[in-house]
């Protein structure tokens, strides 16, 4: 595979504003329409930062078995928390990677008969006592990040000829933010299935890299490797975009294909979608946006919904198995 195979955008053309601003939106506008993915530099986050989340996720993984199932995401009815090697699915196979999950730091819902399922995600995060450094830099890095995604999301929306502020009243109490620090290990059997291909079920998603290859994302031109950029993020949009876009904004398919024997790879994603009380709008385009509309590309076995907290539920139930059936056992039984 060739090296950089993804558009690369400057995000500081955005901050400049005037003619650099338009020259921004109109690469943005090729890269989510025509691939889906791209590297983004002049974020503003320095490659420091990056590189102390990474250290902190070398040093997570480097906790002792027993450390790490103390906060064990079976644990927590929220899904929070870590997750053995091969304990996450991906369209009904195991990911070869352990992972650690966090998202927006809440008090959990007094449950009640009447409330909507999905409301249980909200809670608290889990925190290793062995690392106490871990909470107060994941948590300023993942407002840092849902702070950078609600930007791009304003550009998406000028993009699509809206208003500024198409999408803000399904982020207006703070996006839904789901961050995780990632492992892969490096294999020398078939079985090289770091993750399986699946398109993002939010709005936006940013991925930080180590050095080391393994991200793919399928083109018109089949597959092609995201190889680590030194101080980018690689961004793609979701399958709530697709959705508020009638498929004219492009949610596509990726993978990440395990390192070889000896060789592990890190990385951290973040996962920004609306809020989940919120309705993803179904927006109006201009007319010469609206006949170049596909339609959102969606799984019949894997329905999309506009309600955003059922969205979320679904793939949270579809991928931890052992959290469904240890705190939503009624709605596995019913489905």
């Amino acid at each position: 595979m060739s090296q950089l195979n993804l558009p690369v955008l400057d995000l500081s053309l955005w901050y400049a504003k005037g003619e650099s601003r338009q020259r921004f939106l109109q690469q943005l506008a090729v890269a989510a329409r025509d691939v889906g993915f791209f590297y983004l530099t002049g974020h503003g986050l320095t490659l420091e930062q990056q590189q102390h989340i990474l250290q902190l996720a070398k040093q997570f993984f480097a906790l002792s078995d027993a450390e790490k199932q103390a906060v064990q995401m079976v644990q927590s009815a929220h899904f929070r928390g870590y997750t053995r090697l091969g304990g996450e699915l991906t369209q009904g196979q195991a990911d070869q990677r352990e992972q650690f999950d966090i998202m927006n730091e809440q008090k959990a819902l007094t449950i009640t008969p009447t409330m909507p399922a999905w409301q249980r995600l909200i809670g608290p995060n889990q925190w290793p006592t062995a690392l106490p450094e871990l909470q107060p830099a994941l948590l300023q890095w993942q407002q840092q990040l849902s702070d950078l995604t609600v930007t791009l999301l304003t550009a998406f929306a000028q993009v699509l000829q809206q208003p500024d502020n198409a999408f803000a009243d399904t982020v207006k109490d703070g996006p839904y933010s789901h961050m995780k620090l990632i492992r892969y290990p490096g294999t020398a059997t078939a079985q090289n299935q770091g993750v399986g291909a699946h398109k993002d079920p939010g709005y936006l998603t940013l991925v930080l890299q180590d050095q080391q290859s393994g991200l793919e994302v399928l083109t018109d031109n089949g597959w092609v490797g995201a190889a680590p950029l030194p101080g980018a993020f690689v961004v793609n949009i979701g399958e709530l975009l697709e959705l508020a876009s009638n498929g004219y904004l492009k949610a596509t398919m990726h993978r990440v294909v395990s390192p070889p024997a000896g060789i592990e790879r890190l990385s951290c994603a973040f996962f920004m979608a609306a809020q989940l009380d919120a309705t993803v709008p179904l927006l109006a385009l201009p007319a010469e946006l609206a006949a170049q509309a596909k339609g959102p590309a969606s799984d019949p076995t894997n329905p999309l919904f506009y309600q955003v907290g059922e969205n979320v539920l679904k793939g949270r139930l579809r991928s931890h198995t052992d959290v469904a059936k240890k705190h939503y056992s009624s709605l596995i039984a019913v489905d």
